[in-house]
């Protein structure tokens, strides 16, 4: 196993190179644009390296080809779509439509889906015909999650690797090799990739690796923590706490402004810490802190009771809700819990005059 997680390191560390040689000499390139926070031409389709390196460790892996093949081949036709993108720029439905084709060859032939929940006072909850359509949904939203967080030199290899990392401690703990296996080839390709492209970055992974690493992460939460309780089922949410909220804040806020989903802002986690002042490296460190932490809640939640699990997740929206306000990550007009603490001082100081 050890022997097989060197092997996808290097693969990915001596691959990288090569790969920014070939689309430099084809120009593949990340150019500035008001989207974009690079201020020169960087090479794209770093992802292919990490994607390179994990189909090695995965054949190289004692895994059962029953998985095996669907998991390849739904990895395959989400980085074709990633590749695509990077060299085209394919528009939103298409890029839609080849990852809803990679979600569901991992779920009608690799057999990977929800089929029921336990709540803590309302018993089984079984999803039925819902099952397929909810573990689609489920794949293609995380995957579109670590794709929108892929702003800044290293943010979406660091953030992914301690969300696999933490996926990997769980899967120890709960015994599961098989996710294990697959979550320690993924992370050591993804390391072998992050020298190059931590920050100031020599490639990018692009859509390639971006919407890979969203795909296999979003199928490994699936393999770890299907099929159990409600308290469970939030885990994977917490250890994907960064990309899972910067998303639904980006929707939130597209439909506040009424602008399409779809469309690109400068107003993500990312953005908003640089324009408080970080500078990209400390902004994107500061994120693999947050990321770190939201893994450790993850952890302490799986060892709580349920009314301890409550007051953790309750605690946790406060801080959210916190950070969301002061950053302006919905709107710099929505502010309720900080006008409300202001209404509270103000009678408060009226009081003691």
């Amino acid at each position: 196993m050890l022997t097989v997680i060197l092997i996808c390191f290097l693969a990915s560390l001596l691959l990288t190179p090569v790969v920014r040689r070939i689309v430099l000499k084809y120009d593949i390139t990340d150019k500035p644009d008001k989207r974009r926070i690079n201020v020169v031409p960087i090479p794209s389709l770093g992802g292919v390296a990490i994607f390179i390196a994990f189909l090695i460790g995965m054949f190289l892996l004692p895994i059962d080809r029953t998985l095996l093949w669907p998991l390849v081949i739904g990895a395959s036709v989400i980085a074709l779509t990633g590749i695509l993108d990077d060299i085209f720029e394919l528009k939103a439905r298409y890029k839609m439509i080849g990852q809803i084709l990679a979600a569901v060859i991992i779920v009608f032939w690799g057999g990977i889906n929800i089929t029921f929940i336990n709540l803590p006072f309302g018993g089984e909850v079984h999803f039925g015909y819902l099952s397929i359509p909810l573990t689609i949904i489920w794949i293609v939203a995380i995957t579109n999650a670590i794709n929108l967080i892929d702003g800044l030199d290293g943010l979406a290899a660091g953030v992914s690797t301690i969300a696999l990392l933490t996926i990997m401690g769980m899967a120890f703990v709960m015994g599961d090799p098989l996710v294990i296996m697959v979550t320690a080839v993924l992370a050591a390709s993804t390391l072998g990739f992050l020298p190059y492209n931590f920050y100031p970055a020599k490639i990018f992974m692009g859509d390639t690796g971006a919407l890979f690493l969203g795909y296999i992460i979003a199928i490994l939460s699936l393999m770890g923590f299907k099929n159990v309780t409600f308290i469970s089922l939030i885990v994977p949410v917490l250890i994907l706490g960064v990309p899972i909220f910067d998303t639904i804040l980006a929707i939130i806020r597209r439909i506040v402004h009424r602008t399409p989903i779809a469309m690109a802002d400068k107003s993500h986690l990312h953005h908003s810490l640089m324009k408080l002042g970080f500078t990209h490296r400390q902004t994107v460190i500061l994120i693999y802190a947050i990321s770190a932490l939201f893994s450790l809640f993850a952890l302490i939640f799986t060892m709580s009771t349920f009314w301890g699990s409550f007051l953790l997740i309750l605690v946790l929206l406060i801080v959210v809700e916190f950070f969301v306000e002061v950053l302006g990550l919905v709107s710099q007009n929505y502010r309720p819990m900080m006008r409300l603490l202001r209404i509270e001082r103000v009678e408060r100081e009226e009081e003691q005059e």
